[in-house]
């Protein structure tokens, strides 16, 4: 009875994990672009999601409106992979390692940018985008409505950019950087433009964020690259086989973000200790990053003895016809050429008047 209880409670507090769940899937997007596209592990984003939240409050501190501090705060996340690009490219640095020492910078930072630990902006006194009071509204600045109308918007222009021809190098660089600098293609820069846009999608990720909870704090971001992860595989394995067109499989990561939350949320409403949510994410992203391998080992339908043994037998002389097409490529052609030879010779003989 004290579980069915306490599930009672989950109807209310689903649009909070849907708001966050939204959020967070901007940044997933971000990670789906270097994890999945430029295929480089950047753990940048732990620290360049707090980068855009400080930018943000603190813009929105100094009198901008919250259009302009969003776009400050992309712009930081721009500079944040410009950083681990050049240390990548530029410097020769392992992208892991380069990524690494952008984000313990970027503490730093972060802690210039705001003077503190932390900083507070209330709903009351500056016009944010998105609170967490309105999550509960009909209203157009919901966070649900409002994030996934901003969301939508960023993955029509990621969609027109990554099918321009910028962005179909950027994607073959990605999938073979040898081969792409043998077409001509500048694959540092490629890479270094891939991480700035990422980075700048995380970092309005946590602007958003800081807006929505009302406050930035320095690590804020600890454990995102995380929750990306876990918000591309769940994706991936829940749309995989659906979703095949770009656009698509970018929606299934936003998808996969919310989804994390919900399962967060349940759990936590089921009386999970507060203080293993960590734990808990990397158990969740164990199980759905074995999921796909599970599915391959212990549930794929194994091949027939007998299809094997029909496919064995249609293959050999198919390699006995391979292995001796030049041959009878060569003879073929000069054994009728001679047969047509003695035919004609033997017809001339016999038209030939007799002595």
């Amino acid at each position: 009875m004290e579980v069915l209880a306490r599930l009672a409670n989950l109807p209310g507090a689903l649009p909070g994990a849907c708001a966050q769940g939204l959020i967070w899937g901007i940044m997933a997007i971000g990670v789906y672009l270097t994890y999945r596209i430029l295929d480089v592990a950047d753990l940048t984003v732990d620290n360049s999601f707090g980068t855009g939240g400080a930018v943000c409050v603190m813009a929105l501190l100094s009198g901008q409106n919250v259009w302009t501090a969003l776009i400050l705060a992309f712009i930081a996340g721009l500079a944040c992979g410009l950083v681990t690009g050049l240390l990548h490219t530029f410097m020769g640095i392992p992208a892991i390692l380069a990524g690494i020492l952008t984000q313990l910078a970027l503490y730093s930072v972060n802690l210039k940018i705001m003077g503190k630990s932390n900083q507070s902006i209330n709903v009351d006194k500056y016009d944010l985008l998105i609170s967490l009071r309105w999550v509960k509204e009909f209203a157009l600045r919901n966070p649900v409505v409002m994030v996934i109308l901003i969301t939508l918007v960023l993955i029509g222009i990621l969609y027109w950019f990554f099918g321009t021809e910028l962005g179909c190098s950027i994607r073959a660089t990605g999938s073979n950087p040898h081969m792409s600098r043998a077409q001509g293609i500048n694959t540092s820069f490629n890479v270094v433009l891939g991480l700035m846009v990422s980075n700048g999608l995380v970092a309005l990720s946590g602007a958003l964020l800081s807006q929505y909870q009302g406050f930035a704090d320095v690590s804020m971001g600890r454990g995102a690259i995380v929750i990306g992860l876990a918000a591309v595989i769940i994706g991936e394995t829940i749309f995989g086989r659906i979703f095949h067109n770009f656009a698509l499989k970018l929606v299934s990561v936003s998808i996969g973000a919310v989804v994390y939350y919900i399962v967060l949320q349940l759990v936590l409403t089921l009386g999970f200790d507060a203080n293993l949510l960590k734990l808990l994410s990397a158990a969740v992203v164990a199980i759905f990053l074995a999921v796909p391998y599970w599915k391959g080992k212990y549930f794929s339908k194994p091949v027939p003895k007998k299809a094997q043994k029909d496919s064995g037998s249609a293959a050999l002389p198919q390699a006995q016809a391979a292995s001796a097409g030049p041959a009878a490529a060569l003879n073929g052609p000069a054994r009728s050429l001679d047969q047509k030879d003695l035919s004609r010779a033997e017809a001339e003989k016999e038209e030939q008047p007799h002595a």
